[in-house]
């Protein structure tokens, strides 16, 4: 064990006799005192292969397997279980699918398979509901998972016609998706709790699995989540949590900072442990993040400290317009960065919604300051490509079911849902993929002359097209492919613009170019289109995993995507109302939330940060007046220098003209 570890730390990790609630403030070392606990536990002589940790992100996963890697040697860290809160549930659906009633090969439905299959059964007449508003079924449906209500109690506490449209269409959706074989997001942590729930043996044998359960993030868990760590902790209470109720900043997303204080209800000998010193901050940035928090009810009191020395006061800068801005903080950023000989990766830009950094983009690229914007979209992430992928997919291996329902109605083949429930529901019985399903003779009792014939005509279709591409130029049979589905009309169709039609099936291209390369690189001889795709899809899931590096570039992000990092030099822009705080939450009453928001980004700065904001702001192409945020006023005067206010001192613009003639030179050097 590490001795340098302070002493709540070291209480932290020693304690293992009881349930453990570790409140972890901002930059207090949670992450440490969780791997160490692992290494701890092992060394007191729990096998590794007994200790589950799991947290929110791929990202947060590898990092504590690798911290982990250096307390402990690889034949002692055999078998343990370092995953997010999915990963776990897909791995306990994979084992016991039987008793849940499915078979092996689980699909799993992203946010696009729902959505069009949600819009399948709406445009087949589901009772009282509208095409149009699909994504707020898809959003209302998730809502229910998280808060684990079955479709049945959906319908019961539906107060009005629209609530219990939308609950016979979640009972449908969740029955086509059992037909399916497959399971969406949030099943992957509500089934395996229904599973515990109905077979007592199976939880018995998974608590026997995982002896000690650990939890990053606690303070984002939903419903369900704390009702699947409940169910693994058993009435033991064999767990460390470790949160932090003023980061808790995913209501959106069904996460329940009461979480924390309902643990204290279920679990009598319930320990709490604060780690409030900060290893990240100076002291005057934790003061001003502390007086602002302090403003929203606690259950656990808690106040950061740091010992890294005051630091300098926060700035406050404001501006004319959102141009003025962005041009101002860039010239910040250029000119500090070269008083101080820093890297541009030491500078981040925090704001509340992705909309705000376009102007910021524009103007560090005309300034050659080289930035980077975390959570933009993967290529693999576009309709597009995942349409394309999945009938070549389908084209190296027909059993694939996923793929399968991707592209039976892309584009349309007037094959609806219930006859592809029944294929499914088929299939099922028969323990065969919905391909094979297709040509059995079985089927045509259940489905009408017609829907038979649609699906043979698909399958037939695959089937040619299939030797085609094993036989000829595997490359122009594909291209030919795109044309005889008429998928480029089926993008002019369902695009909002013919620009953005023509931007996909250019997307589409650029993947076939991308496919036809990776093919010829092996040395010798081209590759099969069955090895290009296998490659692509791990290519796919690790480019999902993967959280790009920002390297020496000024970083850009939401504050949402901001929580876990940290930057010598933070710039928190749009401090206004209506922005920070957001108008949605003005409306809602939700200020707590967005002063957690605030609050997460004010704990990310290092060294130095800066608010600002706006008087005057474009809104939907109109010039609008700003209010400060109500945060600012919440703030310690004392602390804060409201830069825009007073005139610069001569000394400071001399010394500022002194910089810029001084990268002037540089840059022509």
């Amino acid at each position: 064990m590490s001795p340098k570890l302070n002493p709540q730390q070291l209480a932290a990790v020693k304690t293992v006799d009881r349930p453990l609630l570790v409140l972890a403030g901002a930059g207090s070392g949670k992450t440490r005192v969780i791997t160490e606990k692992i290494a701890y536990l092992v060394q007191q002589g729990t096998p590794a292969r007994h200790i589950a940790a799991v947290t929110f992100t791929n990202k947060a996963a590898r990092e504590m397997k690798s911290r982990v890697g250096r307390l402990i040697d690889d034949k002692q860290s055999r078998g343990l279980r370092v995953s997010t809160f999915h990963s776990l549930g897909l791995d306990i659906l994979r084992k016991e699918h039987k008793a849940l009633g499915y078979k092996a090969a689980i699909t799993l439905f992203d946010e696009q398979d729902k959505l069009s299959l949600l819009k399948q059964l709406i445009g087949h007449g589901a009772d009282g509901c509208d095409i149009d508003a699909a994504e707020s079924y898809n959003h209302k449906i998730g809502q229910w998972k998280n808060a684990f209500v079955s479709p049945e109690q959906a319908l019961n506490r539906a107060e009005d016609a629209e609530t219990a449209a939308a609950a016979r269409l979640y009972h449908q959706f969740n029955r086509s998706l059992k037909a399916y074989n497959a399971v969406d997001f949030d099943d992957l942590i509500g089934l395996p709790v229904e599973l515990f729930q109905q077979h007592p043996d199976i939880l018995q044998k998974w608590q026997n699995r995982i002896r000690y359960l650990l939890v990053d993030e606690y303070q984002d868990t939903n419903i369900t989540q704390y009702q699947l760590v409940r169910a693994l902790a058993g009435s033991l209470g064999r767990f460390t949590v470790v949160g932090d109720d003023d980061q808790s900043i995913y209501a959106w997303r069904g996460a329940q900072p009461e979480n924390l204080s309902q643990l204290q209800k279920d679990y009598n000998r319930l320990q709490v442990i604060k780690l409030e010193q900060n290893y990240r901050s100076a002291g005057r940035i934790l003061k001003v993040a502390n007086q602002l928090i302090a403003n929203n009810p606690h259950t656990f009191e808690k106040k950061l400290w740091s010992e890294l020395g005051y630091g300098e006061p926060l700035r406050v800068l404001s501006h004319k317009n959102d141009l003025a801005e962005a041009k101002q903080i860039t010239a910040e950023i250029i000119h500090h960065r070269f008083k101080t000989g820093g890297s541009y990766g030491d500078y981040a830009i925090l704001y509340r919604g992705n909309h705000q950094s376009r102007l910021f983009e524009k103007e560090l690229r005309e300034n050659n300051v080289p930035y980077f914007i975390s959570g933009s979209a993967s290529f693999f992430s576009y309709a597009e490509i995942k349409d394309v992928l999945a009938y070549l997919r389908l084209l190296v291996n027909a059993d694939d079911d996923a793929a399968f329902l991707r592209v039976i109605n892309t584009p349309r083949r007037e094959i609806g849902p219930t006859t592809l429930e029944k294929l499914g529901a088929y299939a099922n019985e028969r323990h065969i993929s919905l391909f094979r399903a297709c040509s059995e003779f079985g089927l045509q009792q259940r489905l009408s002359e017609k829907s038979v014939q649609r699906l043979t005509k698909f399958c037939d279709w695959l089937r040619e097209k299939a030797l085609k591409i094993e036989r000829g130029d595997t490359f122009a049979e594909i291209e030919k492919m795109i044309d005889e589905i008429h998928y480029p009309q089926w993008l002019d169709e369902n695009s909002k613009t013919p620009a953005s039609a023509e931007r996909k099936l250019k997307n589409v291209y650029e993947l076939i170019e991308w496919l036809r390369r990776i093919a010829g690189k092996e040395e010798g001889r081209e590759q099969s289109l069955a090895e290009v795709i296998a490659k692509v899809m791990l290519l796919d899931i690790l480019d999902r995993n993967q959280e790009e590096e920002a390297g020496d570039q000024v970083s850009l992000m939401t504050l949402h995507a901001a929580k876990g990092l940290e930057f010598p030099h933070v710039f928190l822009i749009g401090m206004e109302e209506n922005l920070l705080p957001h108008q949605n939450s003005i409306e809602t009453g939700n200020i707590e939330e967005e002063r957690r928001l605030a609050y997460v980004g004010i704990t990310r700065a290092q060294q130095t940060l800066t608010f600002s904001y706006c008087t005057h702001r474009k809104r939907y192409g109109e010039l609008a007046e700003c209010e400060p945020s109500r945060f600012l006023s919440e703030l310690p005067e004392e602390d804060l220098e409201w830069a825009n206010r007073k005139q610069l001192a001569p000394e400071e613009i001399k010394q500022r003209g002194k910089a810029s003639l001084a990268a002037l030179k540089s840059m022509l050097a």
